[in-house]
């Protein structure tokens, strides 16, 4: 596969630009599918396991994706991922066409899709670290949550109006296209082979040695060790309440009203794509570690609480939008520090040994959210239940009521582990972290 013509931020650009897209296509398809999911039986716990699926191949496969992206072509690895993605999209496709398509076969197709992406992301950010300068880390990691925000805003209410109209075949098509859009724009670019650094040298041996190596370079930097315990708990709390039960919260309140779901949606998205602007508009900050930690806390305890306590369209979409305005503030100076510390040539192998940790809480999140919200919270805000009483006056009883009070909780406890970073030593001691030595190559690389 022979390299494309473009490079340094040029690459970069046409890079996002394929991403953007290609998350727009995946996103209606994921909104579509989801919607059909939960019309078959009506249970939180149908979404969960969606989640599940995805989250746990993911964290299977990340520790060799992470030796295998360092080793090979980080561009023709996220080539072969995207297609390998897209062959997923075209057996679901195809299943439905022919009237066979079960929840089953959604767990094994996003199944095997999360475990392309365990390739795609490492190759991906490792790949940024090449194409930008370390100065504009964090302007671009909020370019790229512009561009996940964007396709949250979109991807809902197109797909809605394809679904209604033309049917979820078609939505699927949109997003085959926009994939091979993505493909193409990887056909176009250059990315360099990564400088060897001593950490690098020290990486090589068996193949086992590569798989331990991005867990032993984290476990001996305290910095590093403590600030991904801190975002494992921010994907835990996430998980339990805003991806496994906030779209059914809003549809079980709502009486299964789609549109006010997809209008909170796209809301949330708007919110995401303010705070994607207002990010790249910063190219530097020099407290990254205090900006991450503020806005987590922050987050959690205002945007929570207000869409445990919404009971309409206006307020959920208020807080989804406010949420979604700081993630970027969370995201952007988190992964800016990752990319600044840790040597070019083995980011492979320690990133995916860090979205492997991170995202070990999603498929815990996804069951325990499910469970918790069909099991224990929704019968316990019933009319005449144990909790009616006490925080009915808050979030009100009935249908959905239940997965409120598990916002209130993530409320509390996202905002004690923001307010736990920050009395961290080794976490404030990032902002102050150069190390040079690791950055400064030992032997050029050699040429494609």
């Amino acid at each position: 596969m022979r390299a494309g013509r473009f490079s340094g931020m040029s690459a970069f650009r046409i890079l996002w630009a394929g991403q953007a897209v290609s998350l727009l296509g995946t996103g209606m398809t994921r909104f579509a599918v989801m919607i059909w999911a939960y019309e078959q039986d009506g249970r939180a716990t149908t979404l969960a396991l969606l989640g599940f699926f995805t989250c746990i191949t993911y964290v299977i496969t990340s520790p060799f994706a992470g030796v295998l992206v360092d080793r090979w072509d980080r561009r023709k690895v996220m080539v072969s991922a995207d297609i390998g993605a897209g062959l997923m999209t075209v057996g679901m496709l195809s299943l439905y066409v022919s009237g066979n398509l079960e929840l089953w076969h959604l767990y094994l197709a996003v199944g095997l899709a999360g475990a392309f992406e365990a390739f795609q992301e490492p190759a991906f950010n490792a790949s940024v670290s090449l194409l930008v300068p370390k100065e504009k880390y964090t302007q671009v990691n909020g370019m790229l949550g512009l561009g996940k925000s964007a396709a949250r805003v979109f991807a809902p209410a197109f797909a809605g109006l394809v679904q209604q109209f033309a049917g979820l075949p078609v939505v699927m098509g949109i997003d085959l296209f926009t994939l091979a859009l993505a493909v193409l724009g990887l056909l176009l670019i250059y990315v360099p082979a990564p400088d060897r650094s001593i950490e690098g040298l020290a990486a090589k041996g068996s193949f086992w040695h590569e798989i331990s190596f991005g867990t032993g370079y984290i476990w001996k930097r305290p910095g590093l060790r403590s600030i991904l315990f801190i975002f494992f708990l921010i994907n835990l709390f996430g998980t339990l309440t805003y991806f496994a039960v906030h779209s059914p919260m809003i549809l079980a309140r709502t009486g299964g009203n789609e549109v006010t779901l997809g209008i909170v949606r796209s809301v949330m998205g708007a919110g995401g794509i303010a705070g994607g602007l207002l990010i790249t508009m910063k190219s530097r900050f020099k407290r990254k570690a205090q900006v991450f930690l503020i806005s987590t806390g922050l987050s959690f305890l205002i945007c929570d609480f207000l869409t445990a306590v919404s009971r309409s369209t206006a307020g959920w979409s208020a807080a989804g939008f406010l949420s979604e305005l700081t993630i970027p503030f969370i995201v952007a100076p988190y992964y800016a520090l990752w990319q600044e510390i840790v040597p070019f040539d083995v980011q492979g192998r320690v990133f995916s040994t860090r979205e492997m940790v991170q995202v070990t809480s999603q498929p815990v999140g996804y069951l325990v959210g499910g469970i918790l919200a069909d099991g224990i919270f929704e019968p316990l805000m019933q009319l005449g239940s144990i909790l009616a009483n006490p925080l009915g006056w808050l979030v009100g009883t009935g249908p959905g009521a239940g997965m409120a009070v598990m916002f209130l909780c993530t409320a509390l406890l996202g905002g004690l582990t923001g307010v736990l970073g920050l009395l961290s030593p080794s976490i404030r001691a990032l902002d102050n972290q150069v190390d040079e030595d690791n950055l400064e190559p030992l032997v050029p690389a050699a040429p494609l």
